[in-house]
């Protein structure tokens, strides 16, 4: 097995990328809305890829958030709301929040397991900060790093009880960049003590079973080195001020906040102490060159894999009675800044 998760073309697998995958064996796949047309044709798609490795805990992944990050689409798919909505009921009802985020997971979750999605690249434990560039923006689930975590923990929980693992990200922390990571390289001049609001949600959630790094100079760290490229924010931040002991992975390898080849970033990545390198635009002879150039998975990054995805369910058989109740509660439970929302 190869540490690299890769996307797929289209809705199907071509015969090259059946070959290509079959021989390179990567770590698992991750989904985009090229790949989500319809209920038959996902869960077709997804038991292919298991058959294909024979692996019923293949990771299958996907960025479905809810808001503006959403791949399976209405009509065929429900929508899910922002994060930052769960934020603003928790300003009059915490505790309501919390349940309405859980809710909202579970909900969410039992979408994707029906699919054969193993695992969702939610949730976000980014701080929101006044004046950042907007890629987190209202995806964030709030201003206050407590807050963050407390329904942090709620996704994660609702999405685990679909049986569906969430990743947390974007470690350790995307809600101060003044650029978009994916059209250039942020970096972050904020001192250790603003630095540690950031890192507080994850030191919270440290438990978590997958991470995902930020491609983000914070200068505090290395002035030198993008996070996910660098050992100083990978084993001195994230492995061991957070204390995070869960399977790490890259953001997407090819955003343009990192310079070089994809086969050379995915090797810095690597070497850096990520354990799997994530490149989602299907390009072939990308892949192929990273497939060439990196080493096979760490028995530790293994390990952590094995643990990671010991509690999936995907393929799970349609529960539409229990999505829609989880549905109602979470209306229910947002209905006062719902109403709000339309007042204002």
């Amino acid at each position: 097995m190869i540490p690299v998760i890769f996307g797929l073309s289209g809705p199907a697998l071509t015969p090259d990328e059946r070959d290509f995958f079959r021989a390179a064996d990567p770590a698992g796949y991750i989904l985009f809305r090229r790949n989500c047309v319809d209920r038959a044709q996902l869960r077709a798609l997804t038991d292919d890829l298991r058959a294909l490795h024979g692996r019923d805990d293949l990771p299958v992944l996907i960025d479905q958030e809810g808001g503006r990050v959403a791949r399976m689409q209405p009509p065929e798919w429900p929508a899910f709301p922002p994060g930052a909505l769960f934020g603003q009921l928790y300003d009059i009802a915490p505790a309501s929040a919390i349940a309405a985020a859980r809710a909202n997971a579970h909900a969410l979750g039992l979408m994707l397991a029906e699919c054969g999605i193993s695992v969702d690249c939610l949730p976000l434990l980014d701080v929101r900060r006044a004046g950042a560039d907007d890629v987190i923006g209202d995806r964030a689930y709030g201003f206050e790093p407590m807050r963050v975590a407390a329904l942090g923990r709620a996704v994660l929980a609702g999405l685990a009880e679909a049986g569906v693992v969430g990743v947390v990200k974007h470690m350790p922390g995307h809600g101060r960049v003044l650029v978009d990571s994916h059209k250039a390289l942020p970096v972050v001049t904020a001192g250790e003590d603003e630095l540690a609001e950031d890192l507080a949600p994850f030191i919270r959630l440290a438990d978590a079973p997958i991470g995902m790094s930020a491609h983000i100079v914070y200068t505090a760290w290395d002035a030198e080195r993008p996070g996910t490229l660098s050992p100083a924010v990978i084993d001195g931040i994230i492995r061991r001020r957070i204390g995070f002991d869960g399977l790490l992975l890259t953001d997407d390898i090819d955003m343009k906040a990192l310079s070089g080849t994809p086969a050379d970033k995915a090797v810095a990545a690597l070497k850096a102490g990520c354990d799997i390198v994530l490149d989602c635009w299907a390009r072939m002879d990308e892949m192929t060159a990273i497939a060439a150039a990196v080493p096979p998975i760490t028995a530790a990054a293994r390990t952590r894999l094995d643990r990671a995805m010991s509690g999936v369910k995907a393929g799970a058989a349609p529960d539409p009675a229990a999505m829609a109740d989880l549905i109602a509660t979470r209306d229910r439970l947002l209905a006062p800044v719902l109403t709000a929302s339309a007042a204002g």
